[in-house]
């Protein structure tokens, strides 16, 4: 049988934290770097959790591979607790898209996403979006960015597919052009989502994606759109 691999986003894409993070990285901050942490004028839209963890410890004058380790690793263990001080959200039609494609067979949904594993599974059990992606995913490691985190995620989908790869049956929904970006870097599509707080409609149009949307459509359309193949052979 040949699947459908669809690679989610989460921050945007599946969910929304109401920036609830942002107590776990000020409480990493405290216990690692010993200082009182402002993290207001500190840009991080965009990056991976292991890059923010490296642009923190930068900022605040400790640039060793030691620190961004500890910051990660403190974020992480804090990230359950936090997550309940800010009313987030699942976002439009995400768990009924969800719901109907676990009952099909011939998809299978993967994470590709710039968060850490532990952190991660933390949003989704918060969220109780975790059951829907038993198949795993590709998180944010040290050293990693959004490209080598797409590669290891096509790399998932070809293992688990056995003698059936994935080729153009790929898929990489995304809220940013970030997610864009990973979807071309392994010849995937790429459904834009206009639910994140950073990019317009407009804006993630102007990335070229396979195709934008104000919010992921309703679990008829969004198969009608996206389970077909790319072309007559796919």
């Amino acid at each position: 049988m040949r699947r459908t691999y669809l690679f989610w986003d989460i921050d945007g894409t599946l969910l929304s934290t109401a920036r609830a993070g942002v107590f776990a990285w000020e409480e990493a901050i405290r216990v690692v770097l010993g200082v009182e942490p402002d993290m207001a004028a500190m840009r991080t839209a965009g990056l991976t959790d292991a890059e923010i963890a490296v642009t923190i410890a930068a900022a605040y004058g400790d640039r060793s591979t030691e620190a961004a380790v500890q910051l990660l690793s403190r974020y992480a263990e804090y990230l359950p607790e936090r997550l309940g001080w800010r009313r987030g959200q699942v976002l439009p039609n995400v768990r009924e898209n969800l719901e109907a494609l676990a009952a099909r067979d011939d998809v299978v949904n993967m994470l590709l996403t710039g968060n850490v594993a532990a952190g991660a599974e933390a949003k989704l059990r918060h969220y109780e979006l975790w059951e829907f992606f038993g198949a795993g995913g590709a998180f944010s490691v040290e050293g990693s960015d959004r490209p080598s985190i797409a590669r290891e995620a096509r790399e998932l989908a070809a293992r688990h597919g056995g003698e059936d790869p994935p080729g153009t049956r790929m898929v990489v929904i995304g809220d940013t052009p970030h997610d864009i970006a990973c979807g071309k870097a392994i010849g995937a599509r790429t459904l834009a989502v206009a639910t994140g707080p950073g990019y317009s409609l407009d804006e993630l149009r102007s990335c070229e994606p396979w195709s934008a949307v104000p919010e992921l459509p309703a679990p008829d359309v969004f198969a009608a759109a996206i389970l077909v193949p790319q072309n007559p052979a796919g």
